[in-house]
């Protein structure tokens, strides 16, 4: 069994530590993206809540689902790019149910058949 060269092996170990330090960048990024998609999903739930429009709209999430498989161009296949984004739609419709929920009641309000201790 013959193997690498010792400069071989540290040179590979660059090369990973410089790909990493690039997705960390990209992750930066994306976060920072994905912070500001559940805020327009926050602020998309509040008009919906005060139009009683519904959360879940299958054409809208078709719409999304046609761009991003139009927008691809890999490495992703389409099976994969679309199964991250039904769990990011997942994401901001749960954040528009969370803006569309009753306001919890205060504990002063909920107690109130209760005894005082």
């Amino acid at each position: 069994m013959t193997r690498a060269p010792l400069g071989a092996a540290q040179g590979f170990q660059v090369d990973i530590a410089d790909w990493r330090k690039k997705i960390d960048e990209l992750d930066r990024k994306l976060v920072d993206l994905l912070n500001q998609r559940a805020q327009f999903a926050h602020e998309i739930g509040k008009l919906k809540a005060n139009s009683s429009m519904p959360i879940y709209e299958p054409d809208r999430e078709r719409i999304i689902f046609q761009n991003i498989a139009g927008m691809n161009q890999g490495p992703l296949s389409q099976a994969q790019l679309r199964m991250v984004y039904e769990r990011l739609v997942d994401v901001m419709r749960q954040i528009q149910r969370e803006e569309m929920a009753p306001e919890p009641q205060d504990k002063a309000e909920a107690t109130e058949l209760e005894p005082n201790d």
